[in-house]
Parts: C-alpha cells; sequence; structure tokens
C-alpha cells in the first residue's frame, strides 16, 4: 500500500498554500488553548494557521527540509521528522485537542489518528476521494477515499460535518496556486465525546 500527499504544480510549493477552507471553516471547534497535531504537515500551513490562533502545535512530517522551511517558537511548536508509514507511531500514548490531515492517506494509520484524540478533541481530514481518477491525479485507489470512507473511519465520533464529492472554481483553489483544479474530494470534522451533562453545543458555520 502506498501513501500519497497531493504535490501542486510548480507555481507554488506544497505547504505554502493559504489554509484549506474547510480547515479555516471548522478551527473554531478547537478548544480555546487546545493542543494540535498537524499529521505529514509539509512546509506547515496548517501548523501556521493554528499557532497564530493561539495553539500548541506538534507538526510531523518525513522532510526535515519540509519542516525546516518555517520557524515557531519551540515552546509552542514541536516539530517531529518521522516516516509514520515505515517506522513505529513517534507519538504513542500522547492525546490532542485536534487532529489535522489534508491531502494524505495512510490507511494503516487511521485508527491510531483516532485515538491519539483527547476527549473532546477534533478531528479534520480532507484529502481525495473516488472519482477523482477521472480528473486528473492522484488516480491510484490507493491514493483515494472510498466513497463514505470516512464516515466509517469516524463511526465512533459524533459527525460534525461531512462532504464527498466533487470541488471546482473557488473550492478546488487550495490544490494549485492561482488555477482552479477540478477534484472529487472527501472532508469530516468530528469529535470524541467527552461525556457531562447536556448536549455540546457544536455551533455550524
Amino acid at each position: 500500500m502506498t501513501s500519497v500527499s497531493f504535490q501542486p504544480g510548480p507555481q507554488q510549493t506544497h505547504g505554502t498554500e493559504a489554509p484549506s477552507a474547510w480547515v479555516q471553516r471548522w478551527s473554531h471547534l478547537v478548544k480555546p488553548s487546545g493542543t494540535v497535531l498537524d499529521v505529514a504537515c509539509g512546509r506547515g500551513r496548517h501548523t501556521r494557521w493554528f499557532h497564530a490562533r493561539g495553539h500548541a502545535v506538534t507538526a510531523v512530517d518525513r522532510s526535515s527540509e519540509a519542516l525546516a522551511a518555517f520557524s515557531l517558537p519551540a515552546q509552542t511548536c514541536e516539530k517531529i521528522v518521522a516516516d509514520i508509514e515505515n517506522t513505529s507511531w513517534p507519538l504513542e500514548g500522547r492525546h490532542f485537542d485536534a487532529v489535522i490531515v489534508t491531502h494524505y492517506l495512510w490507511r494503516p494509520l487511521l485508527a491510531t489518528l483516532i485515538a491519539s484524540l483527547a476527549p473532546g478533541g477534533l478531528l479534520i481530514y480532507e484529502t481525495f476521494t473516488a472519482g477523482n481518477e477521472t480528473v486528473g491525479k492522484p488516480s491510484r485507489p490507493d491514493f483515494l477515499l472510498r466513497t463514505g470512507e470516512l464516515l466509517a473511519v469516524c463511526s465512533s465520533l459524533r459527525i460534525i460535518a461531512f462532504e464527498d464529492g466533487f470541488a471546482q472554481g473557488v473550492e478546488a483553489l487550495d490544490c494549485q496556486a492561482g488555477t482552479a483544479v477540478p477534484r472529487f474530494i472527501q472532508r469530516i470534522a468530528a469529535v470524541r465525546g467527552e461525556g457531562g451533562v447536556g448536549p455540546v453545543r457544536y455551533r455550524l458555520v
């Protein structure tokens, strides 16, 4: 099995794009000053986004060059170089108030990511899904979520929002600088239950 992290065209380096609109939309559900894990972070576009919002961020990527491309205070930004597909999970036993994954799929890790959520923790996941092979790359099934796959993966969580479909125009702009790249994408925002009395008010936007 092979994983993929989307690589944009020559106009822009992966990780320097604006934060995903989906990530921005649901960032308010991370508890104030909560800890955030940015998986396969690339050059840190979401690491920087959450750090600017007052969160301590742990950024994981296999590329030391990518991690070196952005600079944030070590007290609030932990950088970890790790090949999370071929070595043991480097954050065993640690839990986060949010786990963020975009443009990356490695199915053996999905259960670990869910388990890394603290009570009340938020998962924001967005990547390519079945159908993308008709419009471009990635096109191999290993690289594409199956229809509704994130719903099944997150069955133990409370689903706040889910989309599985075709994006174009403005919705596709965070894939490649300056051009609207049609793509089939699947994305979810889901929360690990934390118990307590009465329903939690997850604000929709």
